[in-house]
């Protein structure tokens, strides 16, 4: 588990976020005593998590904030969010404050292809802390950090 390795930062007010593997409860509850916030994707191995979310945003409309990146690389990114804090009482995770839905489209500029992607997660932090912009940036930050992680390996 993270806990003994994060023992030793000063963790009050950062925002800890964290891949699949370590969406925990014991983690969530952790960062919150030490004053930080969370910011998990659920996945398969909460699956009552990542199904509820996904249930919430089945018929999901107009997105909560739209981020059109530039052309660089060789493609084209579209990022949509949609953020609700419809299951903060339903969902058993300590201290969650949203839940949200990430939509990814990307066209490759040489070949036109397309492909879309769907990220599920929660966050400690409130709407009035996060607004759907800043969540979508936590998400990218994350995902910076491990594209670096790839190169490494």
């Amino acid at each position: 588990m993270a806990i003994p390795l994060l023992k030793t930062c000063d963790l009050a007010g950062k925002d800890i976020t964290a891949d699949a593997l370590l969406t925990q409860r014991a983690l969530a509850t952790y960062l919150v005593e030490q004053q930080a916030h969370y910011h998990f994707t659920g996945k398969g191995n909460q699956p009552t998590l990542e199904r509820d979310i996904a249930l919430l945003f089945e018929k999901r409309q107009k997105p909560d904030f739209v981020e059109i990146t530039p052309p660089d690389h060789g493609r084209i990114e579209t990022r949509s969010i949609w953020c609700s804090t419809a299951l903060n009482a339903y969902i058993p995770f300590p201290h969650v404050a949203q839940v949200f839905l990430i939509e990814r489209e990307i066209i490759e500029k040489k070949t036109g292809q397309y492909a879309r992607e769907i990220a599920l997660g929660i966050t400690s932090r409130t709407p009035q802390e996060a607004s759907p912009q800043r969540v979508l940036a936590t998400n990218r930050g994350h995902w910076s950090v491990e594209s670096v992680h790839y190169i490494i390996d």
